[in-house]
């Protein structure tokens, strides 16, 4: 059987808050059976629970925010990429901030943190959504055109295509696949990072947005070059860090989907009308388990740290 997996034990980190500034901290907790990932503000007079959900996602203003009535918690995506390719499924975060450390702008501080903390397999099945039919969203026309598409696919794949038309950017390579079932999430995604402009800084946080960014946590273009010293981690780190980005925003879904998802200049907006599509398109997907590891997909069957 394909079980439920959580953490063996709790571990914790501190940070700042990528858009907010806001120093904050977090500590991620084992979780029983068909818990999900569940976000807990402990900074609050009475702490509140935000559960996981696409339906949940309250703002895509260049981040993931889920909502539980008036209670925000930002900057979601990258966690969720990390229990994404960890192939976590319940977890608490207790959360004294609005919003997840941005950490080193990439999912390996939380991959690191999950593996540190060990996982654990549960008694429990895995639910899968397994897509049965095409599912697609678009934004704009002709060359502003933007689309998101699920497909039917034995297994787990994700295609991106970016267009920044920047020196630094189409130095590297703007397109890029990955499959679970051949390639390594910790190894090949998981360390791509977040990046912006200096350009854009003064618009951003005029409207409160990136007060914590910096090129300790994010890669950093003026509009020739990458300002970072080190350089960049993959040669294609840009294209890289949107699939590490779709892989946490698909996760809002609450479980780990059995589909092909492609997309052109994408974002955490379209990734979850996306969400909100399928699930209204009942007769597009079904749940399924595993009894049998051997019947699963490649990639699916085995422990999340050999990933």
């Amino acid at each position: 059987m394909i079980q439920q997996r959580t953490i063996k034990s709790l571990t914790r980190a501190v940070g700042v808050g990528l858009h907010s500034g806001q120093r904050v901290e977090i500590t991620l907790r084992p979780a029983a059976p068909d818990t999900g990932v569940v976000f807990r503000r402990i900074d609050l007079a009475q702490p509140v629970d935000i559960p996981v959900s696409a339906l949940a996602v309250s703002d895509t203003r260049l981040a993931s925010t889920l909502s539980n009535g008036g209670v925000k918690v930002h900057t979601v995506e990258h966690l969720m990429s990390a229990c994404s390719g960890l192939g976590l499924d319940n977890l608490y975060v207790d959360i004294t901030a609005e919003e997840v450390p941005i950490l080193d702008g990439s999912a390996a501080s939380f991959v690191f943190l999950l593996q540190s903390a060990g996982i654990e397999l549960q008694n429990a099945p895995r639910r899968f959504i397994r897509l049965l039919e095409p599912i697609e969203v678009r934004q704009g026309e002709g060359a502003a055109a933007k689309w998101a598409r699920l497909e039917p696919y034995n297994g787990f794949c994700l295609s991106f295509e970016i267009d920044f038309k920047h020196p630094a950017v189409d130095a590297t390579g703007q397109s890029v696949s990955f499959d679970l079932s051949s390639n390594t999430y910790v190894r090949d995604i998981a360390r791509a990072r977040t990046f912006g402009f200096t350009r854009d800084v003064e618009t951003m946080r005029s409207l409160g947005l990136a007060m914590g960014g910096g090129l300790d946590n994010a890669i950093v273009m003026d509009d020739y070059k990458v300002l970072n010293a080190g350089g960049l981690r993959y040669d294609d780190e840009f294209v890289k860090h949107k699939i590490l980005d779709a892989m946490g925003d698909l996760y809002l879904l609450g479980k780990p989907l059995l589909a092909r998802y492609s997309a052109f200049r994408s974002g955490h907006a379209l990734n979850n009308e996306l969400l909100r599509v399928l699930l209204a398109q009942t007769q597009a997907w079904e749940t399924v388990v595993f009894e049998d590891e051997l019947t699963a997909p490649q990639g699916f069957a085995q422990l999340a740290p050999a990933w």
